[in-house]
Order: structure tokens, then C-alpha cells, then sequence
């Protein structure tokens, strides 16, 4: 699902075939720096920088979505976005008896101010509440407005309400307002929300039900609209969010902001719950939503310099951007790493809607790539492929290895076809489930080189990755 019609394409491609090919070899290498930062939610302001928040009040600031600037480091000890945030935040703090600020989320108002969702849970019940406060600025001081929701009262059911933490605040195409929040408890719920006083509209409870339910582990909803398909994406985690726990990237999709929600098989996702009685069962919600990344790691080949490559364990919490003047879409999300124990950096991957209306991730973080086509001579050759599958992944899915040979058979630990006309969209058949994606120049990080990579969504809704094994 490219923005571009058929005709630009092939005009790029005549004109990119031979800047694609020597792309690997003469591109300058990049450079990042990069942020610990937990449940990153990004905005970027009139001036192209970009920001995200995150849990604990740390929030860090970036020209490229590569250098990565912290300027909030937490509320106890380096809290910029608010002034004595304890005692200004201090009901919040009291109601659910911690010191610890989860998941905020900021949006731009009406009257050009910014508004900063927060949220405060006692950790091991939703004993929970969230409020919201305001600055002229991104970077703030924020002021507080007040608290709106409160969760995990006396007598309160949370098999069917919500811990009212993880808070999304977004517009809708017709410049609606929303607000979708959740975690675990009684599930994900979306209320309607004033844009002049940046509370909920009254009357609405805690609004509509849109998934979960019975403890699932389901939690950090973020909901993008995409002019190009018109559909509106809601990303979730799946999982639980340490480096063991399976933290894993889900979406699914609506022609409305309050549902209901689909994903890639038709599932509606108000039937993705745990079922009654239960705790903590993945497996009865494991089959819905279409996983984009779990755990993952590329495999090393005898070839390759770096032997002992990185794996990416539990990703999640993320948010996710559209930029009109470029067309382009990013997902933002923190990672945990398998020799790490519970240390986490965030990531930004490059994201696509494939012929589909889905979107795929890009195996590699964005490293300041185009969208060109790739040549067809550096199409074919051997693939460090994962296969995400669609399962809560407590190990990470590691590399096999595959050929695009040039009669469009794919051999390998994989058998079947592929096919891509365009240097851009690709189908692939893998031992006989069908895929469609994107292949693209990336950055192999650990390689430090350039080369193909491709990403594709299978039918029923799991992530295929592709990264070229040789490299220039």
C-alpha cells in the first residue's frame, strides 16, 4: 500500500538502479546516541524536533530520531518537566500510595498549549488514578490541572474495568478528540475528550470497551490514523514487559477511533480476553492482533565479523508517528537486551503499510534511510530471515537462512516463492503461507554495512524479516 502511483515508481526505479546498488558501499556510516527511556510516546513540534516521554518523567528530545538528548531524567531525582513534582503531583501520588510516575502521554491542544497525560499505580494492584497538566512548551515546567480517573477503589470489579494507567491522547481525521487507555485488569477503553479543558466529555464513565478483560497482560495502547488507508492502527503489548516476560508488539485496525477493532484474520478484538476466572492466561488471548516484533536476534554466520550479535529481548510500550510532508511512518518503542538483564534503550524503527493496509516494521532502527528502490541485482542472494510467528515469545525467535534465487524460488531452511517488480513491494511464499511487505536499503547494525532488508506480514498476521547476509 505505497502513497506513490505505479507510474513514479517505475520512474524511480529507472533512475535509482545504479545509486541503489552502490548505495552499501558509498553511503556514509551513521551515528547514534542513544536514551534509556521506558513506554516512549512521541510528538514533534513546529520545528521538526522531536520528543518523547516517558515513565518516571524522563523525557528526551531529537533532530533525526538517531540522536537522542535526555533532558528529564526522573521524579526523583532530575524532573524538569515539573517543579517539585512530588509536591505538585502529591495527589496523585497519595491516592495510589507510590512515589512512581508509569506511562504519560502529551498532545498539542487547541490553544497551542501542551498537555501532559499522566498516570500513578500502586504496582501490584490497579489502585491507580490520572490527570493531566499543561505548558506553554514541550520541554515544560507543566502545571497540574487536576486528576480525572481514579481505579482499584474498594468494591471495584477489575476483571471487568480498567487500571487506569497508559494514556493516549490523539485526533481523529475529523479533529475529534480521544483519549484510549489500559492496562491488564479489565482491558483497553476509549473515552471522548473535551479539547478545550483537555478532560474527558462528562458522562462517559470509563468510557468504551474496545479489548481485554480478566487480567489480561495487555496494556499501552496508542492509536494512529493513516490518511493512506483510512483506517485507524491501535498498537498494544502483548506479554509482560521484563527482559523473560514476553513483551510483544501487536496491532489491529478500525475504520472508526472507537472501533470495533479487527485484526488480520477478522477476529474482533472485544473477544481478546482472558477467559473467566483466569490470571495472567496468554494463551487465551495469544491468537488475536497482528504481532509486528517480539524477542528477536539475527543468527551469526561464519562470514560475518560480529560473532556474537545483539538480542533484542521483550519490545514494547511503543508509539507511533506519521509525517504528512514526507509521507513516512515510525514506530517508537524501548527494548530490553539478553545480556543485560533488565537495562532498556529505546529504538525507531521505519514503518510501512504493505499492499494489504498493514503495517510492517523494519527489521534494523532507522538510520537516516530513504525509500529508493533496491536494484534488481542486489535483490537476490542469502537472507537472515526471522519469523516472528504469533505466539507471547518468552525466548527470542532467532535467524534461519534463506535464498531469493533468481528464478523466484526461495531454498533454504525455507522453501518457496517471491516476487517484487517494483524494487519496493515484495510477496513472498514461505513453506506455504503467504506474505506481503517492503524490501528496502538498511543499516545492519551489527555489521555496520548497508544492504537489503525486507519486511512482510503473513495472512494470518505474523512479522517476516529478511536482512541480506552479504555485504558490500
Amino acid at each position: 500500500m505505497m502513497k506513490r502511483t505505479m507510474q513514479v515508481l517505475l520512474a524511480a526505479l529507472f533512475l535509482c538502479i545504479s545509486c541503489a546498488s552502490a548505495f552499501a558501499s558509498e553511503t556514509t556510516l551513521p551515528e547514534f546516541r542513544n536514551v534509556q527511556l521506558h513506554d516512549p510516546s512521541i510528538i514533534r513540534d513546529d520545528d521538526g524536533v522531536y520528543y518523547i516521554y516517558g515513565s518516571h518523567m524522563a523525557a528526551a528530545r531529537s533532530d533525526d530520531l538517531m540522536h537522542w538528548k535526555l533532558f528529564s531524567k526522573d521524579a526523583e531525582t532530575g524532573c524538569r518537566l515539573v517543579e517539585n513534582v512530588q509536591t505538585e503531583m502529591g495527589e496523585a501520588l497519595k491516592y495510589a500510595r507510590t512515589t512512581t510516575f508509569w506511562a504519560p502521554d502529551v498532545q498539542r491542544l487547541a490553544d497551542g498549549r501542551y498537555y501532559l497525560y499522566y498516570c500513578c499505580c500502586e504496582g501490584s494492584s490497579p489502585l491507580s488514578c490520572m490527570g493531566v497538566a499543561v505548558s506553554d512548551v514541550p520541554e515544560g515546567p507543566y502545571k497540574d490541572l487536576g486528576l480525572f480517573l481514579w481505579s482499584g477503589m474498594e468494591g471495584y470489579d477489575a476483571t471487568e474495568y480498567p487500571n487506569v494507567v497508559d494514556p493516549n491522547v490523539f485526533y481523529d481525521r475529523d479533529g475529534k478528540l480521544w483519549m484510549v487507555y489500559g492496562s491488564y485488569s479489565g482491558g483497553i477503553f476509549i473515552l471522548e475528550m473535551n479539547e478545550q479543558t483537555g478532560f474527558p466529555k462528562e458522562g462517559q464513565d470509563y468510557g468504551k470497551k474496545l479489548l481485554g478483560g480478566n487480567h489480561s497482560r495487555i496494556e499501552a495502547p496508542y492509536i494512529l490514523y493513516s490518511p493512506d488507508t483510512e483506517y485507524y492502527y491501535l498498537f498494544l503489548s502483548f506479554g509482560g514487559l521484563n527482559a523473560a516476560d514476553g513483551y510483544n508488539i501487536r496491532v489491529c485496525r478500525s475504520k472508526y477511533p472507537d472501533g470495533p477493532y479487527e485484526d488480520a484474520l477478522g477476529q474482533n478484538m472485544i473477544d481478546c480476553k482472558g477467559k473467566a476466572g483466569t490470571f495472567f492466561n496468554d494463551s487465551d488471548y495469544e491468537p488475536y492482533g497482528v504481532k509486528l516484533m517480539g524477542g528477536y536476534g539475527f543468527r551469526a554466520l561464519d562470514t560475518d565479523e560480529e560473532q556474537k550479535p545483539t538480542v533484542y529481548c521483550s519490545p514494547g510500550h511503543c508509539s507511533a508517528i506519521y509525517e504528512p510532508d514526507s509521507g513516512m511512518y515510525f514506530l517508537v518503542f524501548h527494548t530490553r537486551f539478553q545480556t543485560r538483564g533488565e537495562y532498556y534503550q529505546v529504538r525507531v524503527h521505519q514503518m510501512f503499510l504493505n499492499e494489504d493496509g498493514w503495517p510492517v516494521v523494519a527489521p534494523e532502527r532507522y538510520a537516516g534511510e530513504g525509500d529508493a528502490p533496491v536494484a534488481p541485482n542486489d535483490l537476490t542472494g542469502q537472507y537472515k530471515l526471522i519469523d516472528h510467528e504469533r505466539d507471547i515469545n518468552l525466548e527470542p525467535h532467532l535467524s534461519s537462512l534463506v535464498s531469493l534465487n533468481e528464478d523466484g524460488t526461495i531454498s533454504g531452511d525455507y522453501a518457496g516463492t517471491w516476487m517484487c517488480e517494483d524494487g519496493m513491494n515484495i510477496a513472498l511464499t514461505l513453506d506455504g503461507q503467504n506474505a506481503k511487505g517492503v524490501i528496502q536499503i538498511c543499516y545492519d547494525m551489527e555489521e555496520e554495512a548497508w544492504t537489503p532488508s525486507f519486511t512482510a506480514l503473513t495472512a494470518d498476521g505474523a512479522a517476516i524479516w529478511g536482512v541480506h547476509a552479504a555485504h558490500e
